[in-house]
């Protein structure tokens, strides 16, 4: 199914803004401009055309113009009036611009001037024009065919209003002079939207962001494609529109994507599956006040959560990655959206970890990734449906990571001895000497009632003793603190949702926000 509409293409240089035509297909966007076309005759180059006008005595020329050196833009044809002398020649067009009058160049003339040359040019006229691909949209050409049209000039001419030539101007003839007509073998001329840029959609990426801001474009979005190439900033008459059209094309991006997943997956062990990849902005933490993004393509796969600069795109990329974290030691966190009821909020409270480390945005749809040795990134989407994604496929891949891991163990130390801390999906935590083996302690993920530890390496865990219902707080010291308490985070999370899978479903912080907006 082919989506079409009109839009603007915005040029942040001169600030103007031209029409396109959108063509949108599962696979490819391309932007379509408007230009005059020889259809029959000799003449395959319509970049110039010569028309000679005969002036009548009723309808003057027979169109009107608009534009002028004063507005950094030709002077260009606005309205051709139905059966007069332009129309007739069937080799004039809205949109044209006026290069010669009568053999004078005016390509640099004001608007006035050129109304004067073509009023006192006499009864025959010979112009020569050239099609303007990318009128400003100040000048509000219509886009349609030339069609009955009424003059709305007057008293002075303004670049911005049509100055009408369908007057007789200063004609000495007084008698009807033979219509302006197009001879049959003189080459005809059509207008035409032709492509004039394809961008392929797959691993494509959409921004409506001024770079390296915090500015939402009103209205405006641009897509760029994997090798960097891209559309310009396409602007849209109303927000509704560019909602549309924004929905569309990251629609056939994300199915796309699913299809470079399937593709992805033949090669790779069940145990190894892609369970997402997509782009997304990644803040960068600066020194200045500045707040910048960058776009990064991330990947759940296997057991690792990858972070690339460009996607992977052969088995040999996969190795590539920026930073590869285990699923098992990243805690995944959403912004702006936290609602005080979800399952990780209930692993939180387990463990007593408050995630109120305060990150001011003025951009929707946040999420952050903490790992191991207390490093986080913060990201960013474009949509809320794709951060709903994004939710649901952080859980399922960390669940069966968690599932297939079966369980972690991790050197620890209390009281000078070195121990192992095991956290195992069926038994809870168990700890025991590491050189014995002894088993000094075992505790079922029911019995922890709470946690604190000093930001660094220590942490006490509480467990409730299920004989004497006495809480028992067990003292452990570890090299990487952050990522034992991702691990047991992950694992709660898990258990909660291998329990009741329903509830994890009902609770995700993205869809109800997607719902209830």
């Amino acid at each position: 199914q082919t989506k079409t509409g009109i839009a603007l293409l915005y040029d942040e240089v001169s600030e103007n803004a031209y029409d396109i035509r959108l063509k949108l297909t599962k696979e490819v966007l391309t932007i379509q401009k408007q230009d005059v076309v020889c259809v029959s005759g000799s003449d395959h180059s319509a970049n110039h055309r010569t028309v000679t006008l005969r002036r009548q005595p009723v309808g003057g020329l027979g169109l009107s113009i608009k534009g002028g050196a004063e507005h950094k833009v030709p002077v260009v044809i606005s309205k051709i009036f139905k059966d007069q002398a332009a129309e007739q020649t069937g080799m004039l067009f809205i949109g044209d611009a006026i290069i010669q009058v009568n053999g004078i160049n005016v390509e640099s003339a004001t608007h006035e001037e050129v109304v004067h040359l073509l009023r006192n040019a006499g009864d025959e006229v010979t112009i020569t024009v050239q099609y303007l691909r990318e009128a400003p949209s100040f000048l509000k050409l219509p886009l349609g065919s030339p069609g009955p049209s009424s003059d709305h000039s007057s008293g002075a001419s303004s670049p911005l209003f049509d100055s009408g030539l369908h007057l007789n101007g200063n004609s000495t003839n007084t008698a009807p002079s033979s219509p302006s007509s197009p001879i049959a073998n003189e080459p005809k001329y059509e207008k035409r939207w032709l492509d004039t840029l394809s961008v392929p959609l797959s691993m494509a990426r959409i921004s409506r962001y001024k770079t390296g801001t915090d500015k939402l474009r009103s209205n405006a979005f641009e897509v760029l494609a994997l090798d960097g190439v891209s559309t310009g900033i396409l602007q849209f008459y109303t927000a509704q529109e560019s909602a549309d059209w924004l929905r569309a094309m990251s629609t056939n991006i994300s199915d796309l994507t699913l299809q470079n997943m399937k593709m992805a997956n033949k090669c790779c062990s069940p145990s190894d599956q892609v369970i997402h990849m997509g782009w997304v902005n990644e803040r960068l933490e600066g020194t200045d006040s500045s707040q910048l993004y960058k776009f990064k393509f991330l990947a759940l796969k296997g057991s690792s959560f990858y972070i690339f600069s460009t996607p992977p795109v052969s088995t040999l990329d996969w190795v590539r990655a920026e930073k590869i974290y285990n699923l098992c030691e990243v805690l995944f966190k959403i912004h702006k959206l936290w609602l005080a009821d979800d399952c990780w909020l209930q692993a939180n409270l387990y463990l007593g970890i408050h995630q109120d480390f305060d990150l001011e945005d003025q951009r929707p749809y946040c999420f952050s990734v903490m790992a191991g040795h207390g490093k986080s990134h913060y990201f960013n989407v474009e949509l809320g449906s794709e951060l709903a994604v994004w939710e649901k496929s952080f859980q399922r891949a960390i669940f069966l990571e968690v599932q297939r891991t079966g369980s972690k163990t991790y050197m620890c130390s209390w009281q000078g001895d070195t121990l192992c801390f095991t956290v195992d999906f069926a038994l809870g935590f168990t700890c025991f000497d590491s050189k014995t083996k002894n088993v000094l302690w075992r505790f079922k993920f029911s019995q922890l009632k709470g946690s604190s530890d000093d930001g660094k390496t220590k942490v006490k865990l509480l467990f409730q003793n299920l004989d004497t219902k006495q809480i028992e707080t067990k003292e452990l010291e570890f090299q990487d603190l952050t990522a034992v308490l991702h691990c047991i985070h992950s694992f709660i999370a898990a258990k909660v949702a291998s329990v009741d899978p329903v509830f994890i479903d009902s609770q995700s912080i993205a869809r109800k926000y997607m719902y209830s907006n």
